[in-house]
């Protein structure tokens, strides 16, 4: 056997079987979901021109891509990134449009994270975006719909941590050198605090400032931990960020999801295009944010229309992850019959298959294999979750 025809590249995996039907299944929870506040589907292309993506979007870098070329020489890339792609959408479909718009979506992103061994470059990604709308109300409406997610998922034990990244450039504001900014993103985006504060002591910046980023690794807990971060900090940005956090936490209560979410005052995201609040979802048995998300008002005024708008995208795949190593059951698309007949009693099997389809049931139709025995079609209902086993032999 050439390995090569069976075996699939790096970072790409085969789903099949029970594992197929149960996330089929997740997808249909969480769509649940998001129609539950109104939101409506939206399918965008596998891939786009470059442009859509390119760095004066702020989305990922060009070498994380998947680029090839068409017959008239245009750049083409696998879609690394959901949002830009529903921004295109938003300024060519609802240019005109003023009332928010409430958009969500299921769909596959490939991201080229060569650097990161057993981590995959094709996930699955379910989504939503609010258009047109810059308030905390809305903010808070996207968070409180994302804790839903989660807990119809079956998840209980989560956190949704929320930063806003106008709090770190109201400290970085007065800082003119922009590899210093830079240089102080990167240590945060890192959480490498011990290097930042290595960092910030050689740096000739006010001395304010620099105590504020000696103690970064603070900024990190629950609602408390705003009225902490309001006294080491007297910059306007900073204080209007934190400003907003309250208000979004306010608001939250009204939904009755404030015990689900913290603060994290020391996040970013290496999506450059946010430019609000941001948040990404926690919980146990897997390594990564399993959600993420944030308020982008710019990014949708590159494709031609003025639209603040703030969403989420939760990845499939990390979910699944996390479900299975916490041993929360997951539910499946079951198939309820399986018929075992032999040839000579077909009619009789097709005819009782006829009679449960027309019920709405699903039915497997399977001609006894001589190989066969009884015990081996009932390690295989056991297997695949089916339901009961009618024998016509």
């Amino acid at each position: 056997m050439n390995k090569k025809r069976v075996h699939t590249p790096e970072g790409v995996r085969d789903v099949y079987g029970i594992e197929f039907r149960q996330r089929n299944r997740l997808k249909e929870k969480l769509k649940h979901v998001f129609a539950g506040y109104g939101y409506e589907g939206i399918r965008t292309p596998g891939f786009e021109f470059f442009d859509v993506f390119n760095s004066e979007k702020g989305t990922v870098s060009s070498r994380e891509m998947y680029k090839f070329f068409d017959r008239e020489g245009n750049t083409l890339v696998l879609r690394p990134d959901v949002t830009p792609s529903i921004a295109r959408c938003v300024a060519k479909y609802f240019s005109e449009e003023k009332v928010g718009i409430r958009l969500c979506y299921a769909g596959n992103v490939y991201l080229n994270n060569s650097s990161y061994q057993l981590k995959l470059k094709e996930t699955c990604q379910l989504g939503a975006e609010l258009v047109n709308d810059d308030s905390a109300q809305a903010d808070s409406e996207i968070i409180a719909m994302a804790v839903d997610c989660f807990l119809t998922s079956g998840l209980h034990d989560f956190r949704i941590s929320i930063g806003e990244v106008k709090f770190f450039q109201g400290l970085t504001a007065s800082i003119e050198d922009d590899e210093i900014k830079n240089q102080l993103r990167e240590f945060i985006l890192n959480k490498n605090y011990f290097g930042l504060m290595e960092y910030v002591e050689n740096l000739d910046i006010p001395e304010n400032i620099k105590q504020v980023f000696l103690r970064f690794s603070e900024l990190n807990g629950d609602v408390a931990i705003l009225d902490q971060a309001e006294e080491m900090v007297d910059n306007e940005i900073s204080k209007k960020a934190i400003a907003r956090l309250r208000k979004v936490y306010e608001i939250l209560k009204l939904y009755g999801k404030e015990k689900y979410v913290g603060f994290d005052l020391g996040m970013l995201n290496r999506h450059n295009y946010y430019t609000g609040i941001i948040f990404k979802g926690y919980t146990y048995g897997t390594g990564d944010a399993v959600l993420k998300g944030g308020r982008y008002d710019n990014l949708i005024e590159q494709f031609g229309k003025k639209a603040p708008s703030v969403g989420f995208a939760i990845v499939l795949d990390e979910l699944m992850t996390a479900l299975q190593r916490q041993e929360i059951p997951m539910e499946a698309e079951s198939v309820q019959t399986m018929i075992v007949y032999k040839e000579e009693l077909m009619e009789d099997a097709v005819a009782k298959a006829n009679e449960l389809r027309e019920q709405g049931h699903t039915v497997i139709l399977e001609r006894q294999n001589e190989c066969c025995a009884k015990e081996d079609y009932e390690q295989f209902a056991r297997e695949h979750y089916l339901g009961e086993i009618l024998y016509f032999v």
